[in-house]
């Protein structure tokens, strides 16, 4: 190749060169400076007004931290009615105390509180007895179904042919033989119960009766 053709393009490379890192330094700063100032605009904008925000959603805020939930909630909403009754829990107190000492009595216990009712007394009354007197009819004489020694005397004890008739007539006994006489303390039931008892027979059934609860 021959020198001046040589020279010809290496000038021609220079030219070319200088003109493309003018370009870019003139047209850089410009570039810069239209996407800066078109942002600032973009910030200052105010929001379109069919833009959904996020309070525009019922924000249910989650048991982690840092995560949200959002939900819409049902325009109405489901109404649960009906008549709260109020149950009984003395047969359930009486049942769980009786179960306790594995009494045979257990499966009585809600008739123990209606037999009680029906005569007025404590609902208590009967197994605190039971349970002073046979250890909640766990010590009774054989098939007498006595667990409140009614009757019982040395000639003889008096049985009965079920733990619902033995309830049944106890408790009658009790509300017509002492409470309607006067007897309305358990001091004073024992006085006439069990005369001979000094003390320990009334201690016995006040605290059996103060354990049901």
């Amino acid at each position: 190749m021959e020198p001046s053709i040589i020279q010809e393009e290496s000038s021609f490379s220079f030219w070319k060169g200088l003109i493309f890192a003018s370009l870019f330094f003139f047209v850089t700063p410009i570039a810069l400076a239209t996407s800066l100032f078109s942002l600032a605009s973009l910030s200052k904008a105010e929001k379109p007004e069919n833009l959904i925000l996020e309070t525009d959603f019922n924000l249910i805020s989650a048991p982690k931290s840092g995560a949200k939930v959002f939900a819409s909630l049902p325009s109405s909403f489901p109404a649960v009615s009906g008549v709260v009754s109020a149950s009984d829990a003395r047969p359930e107190l009486i049942r769980q105390y009786l179960a306790s000492y594995n009494s045979p009595l257990e499966p009585y216990a809600e008739y123990l509180v209606e037999t009680a009712d029906l005569y007025d007394l404590d609902y208590r009354l009967l197994t605190g007895i039971a349970q002073q007197e046979s250890n909640l009819c766990k010590k009774i004489p054989p098939l007498s179904y006595n667990c409140w020694g009614w009757g019982i005397h040395s000639t003889g004890s008096l049985g009965f042919d079920s733990f619902e008739e033995g309830i049944a007539v106890v408790s009658q006994g009790i509300k017509e033989n002492y409470i309607d006489k006067g007897y309305t303390t358990i001091e004073d039931i024992m006085s006439k119960y069990t005369p001979l008892s000094k003390g320990s027979w009334a201690f016995g059934v006040n605290k059996f009766i103060g354990d049901i609860y």
